[in-house]
């Protein structure tokens, strides 16, 4: 059995691996032999301590994903999301593989957000606004500013002092960025991400122009919500996996809009396949909700332990 513990994980991983897994984890997701089956949520001894267990297999890989968030670890200098990944040998069932993926996690998530961008954020995108400044959001960044050119991050935060912090760290990797209110950010964005917990839309649908791309990356639970219902009732919607969308993503405020036919979802994956038509003209508005699926997790394993 390999082990890649968590300091291999992180100096092995960078944007460029994770785009080309998480492409291929997606297309594969779409394909009838990947099966992607439901996440299931749990939590420690302490309810706020919370993990999710994420299993699925496609025709090459099988395997679980555990991700956990204990909320407590900040104040011990720990990293409050973790990860690890099991890849299974599928001739015999025993574990082949362990991969600690607590900061290949991040660059997971954000993959997902840029290969969705690639295909359904115009060409000419160049203004972004961001929701949320936490540990998620610069990776996000980060992912889309290699499949766009982007020259302006507009910083949605809920705090002055949290939105300082979050434009040093952009600083620091190079991207330059300005806080600005929820509504001014929408107005001006080519492409809108929210990378938060809310539990609420976070802005106005009538605040979204034609043309943008939005990416809801934060919804990956059931009561998560970070976009307006009125904005999926007029956009092109995209995600993940439909199935799972509906469930525990953006897409279960207007399931029952999805299960009678009213709105249409299409996997991500059939667009990179070529089977479906992503943007269509300059003016649609594309919507993505990524709750994360287990084949992202595999496949960005192997790649690391092919990299190792």
């Amino acid at each position: 059995m390999r082990f890649l513990p968590e300091a291999e994980s992180a100096a092995l991983v960078n944007e460029e691996l994770a785009f080309t897994a998480v492409r291929s984890a997606l297309i594969a997701a779409a394909e009838p032999q990947s099966s992607v089956f439901p996440a299931v949520a749990c939590h420690g001894s302490d309810p706020a301590n919370r993990f999710t267990v994420k299993p699925g297999a496609s025709a090459s890989l099988a395997g679980v994903k555990v991700g956990s968030y204990w909320p407590g670890n900040a104040a011990m200098g720990q990293p409050r999301h973790n990860s690890v990944v099991l890849l299974l040998d599928q001739s015999v069932g025993r574990v082949e593989a362990v991969v600690e993926a607590g900061v290949v996690n991040a660059y997971r998530t954000a993959a997902a957000d840029a290969v969705a961008a690639s295909v359904l954020a115009r060409d000419d995108a160049r203004t972004l606004a961001i929701f949320g400044t936490g540990h998620q959001a610069l990776y996000e960044c980060l992912a889309l500013a290699r499949v766009r050119p982007i020259s302006t991050i507009l910083v949605v935060a809920r705090s002055a002092a949290g939105g300082a912090e979050f434009l040093s760290r952009l600083a620091a990797r190079g991207l330059t960025g300005t806080l600005a209110p929820a509504e001014e950010a929408c107005a001006a964005a080519d492409i809108i991400v929210t990378a938060t917990t809310a539990t609420a839309p976070l802005f106005d649908a009538a605040w979204v122009r034609p043309g943008t791309h939005v990416a809801s990356m934060g919804s990956d639970a059931a009561g998560k919500q970070e976009l307006p219902p009125a904005l999926l009732t007029a956009a092109r919607l995209f995600c993940d996996l439909p199935s799972q969308s509906v469930r525990i993503g953006e897409l279960q405020h207007v399931a029952a809009l999805v299960a009678e036919g009213t709105l249409t979802v299409t996997a991500i994956g059939d667009v990179l396949a070529g089977r479906t038509p992503g943007r269509r003209t300059p003016d649609d508005i594309t919507v993505f909700d990524s709750s994360g699926i287990a084949l992202q997790d595999l496949f960005i394993a192997e790649a690391l332990l092919r990299a190792g």
